[in-house]
């Protein structure tokens, strides 16, 4: 169980660096995460889009890139250039830049050199919360926005698998709603309970899965002994899964943003980990979504 996502960059220490290529790379704070990344011995980069850009913003940070690979195209070109790269295994790990969520995804789903393996992509943040002294995974606040059961399915097995790479054995999900108890009347209370089943039946393997789960239940030992839930889940859930992208992403910016936390975005399911922070993000923010997916990648190739 990692404490902070410091603990995630430092883990990663351990291993030779990972080859990073990045879309669009004309952005001082993706810069700064890349540069640390690299001083750090982290990740080698490979960065795509105009070079006299990219050149202009490393000069504001003071980041020399003379022995940094720079393949120059035009910004809307820089997403299938530096994806193809992916494919043809010339960097392990692909990077959202500065360009628009949507072109990134598509140069990720390009059917002819994309990542795209046969299944459902998702959003997976890894989120440092002060309060639980504990990094806790969220899915999905950035890709599917109102997904259906059987792609609820997908994400929560995308994230398990993730999560397993990262080194956790079994992993605790829990199947996010207002209440713990089923009602006919909320729909994500039957997709938790279902989930939960298919779980126990083995459609979704890797994890102990329990829902319908309230986000204090889920979390907080407490509020579990509280409401007298009998649950391996309530109270030590590593994964929530939110029963669409609104409250996903509004949890993972609140803890950001309100609560002093700290996010690590990657999208999963692909072929390798893909590295999608906001462009809001810190610099800090960006530089542990690096190490996140690199680990993953590790862990993946262990297995």
């Amino acid at each position: 169980m990692f404490r902070s996502l410091g603990e995630v960059i430092e883990k990663l220490k351990a291993y030779p660096p990972m080859r990073i290529c990045v879309a669009q790379a004309a952005d001082t704070l993706v810069l700064e995460a890349v540069r640390n990344a690299a001083q750090q011995n982290l990740a080698v980069p490979i960065l795509v889009g105009e070079k006299n850009k990219i050149l202009q913003e490393a000069e504001k940070i003071g980041f020399s890139l003379e022995d940094v690979e720079i393949l120059d195209c035009p910004g809307p070109e820089a997403p299938m250039v530096a994806v193809k790269l992916v494919y043809e295994k010339k960097a392990d790990v692909f990077m959202k830049g500065m360009v628009e969520t949507s072109a990134f995804l598509k140069a990720v789903l390009a059917p002819d050199f994309g990542l795209r393996k046969g299944m459902l992509l998702s959003h997976l943040a890894a989120m440092e919360v002060p309060s639980l002294e504990r990094v806790i995974f969220i899915t999905d606040g950035g890709i599917n926005i109102a997904p259906t059961l059987e792609e609820k399915a997908a994400i929560l097995q995308n994230a398990v698998d993730a999560v397993r790479a990262l080194g956790y054995e079994e992993p605790k999900a829990a199947v996010l709603a207002v209440v713990e108890n089923i009602s006919t009347k909320m729909q994500a209370t039957l997709d938790a309970a279902i989930l939960s089943k298919m779980a126990q039946r083995g459609q979704i393997t890797g994890a102990v899965v329990d829902g319908p789960l309230a986000l204090d239940n889920a979390l907080v030992p407490q509020a579990a002994v509280h409401k007298k839930i009998q649950s391996p889940v309530a109270g030590k859930a590593d994964i929530i899964l939110a029963p669409e992208i609104l409250t996903a992403n509004t949890l993972a910016k609140s803890i950001s943003f309100l609560a002093g936390g700290h996010m690590a975005g990657v999208v999963v399911g692909a072929r390798v980990p893909v590295v999608l922070s906001s462009r809001a993000d810190s610099a800090y923010s960006k530089l542990a979504s690096i190490a996140l997916a690199c680990l993953i990648k590790r862990g993946e190739e262990e297995c």
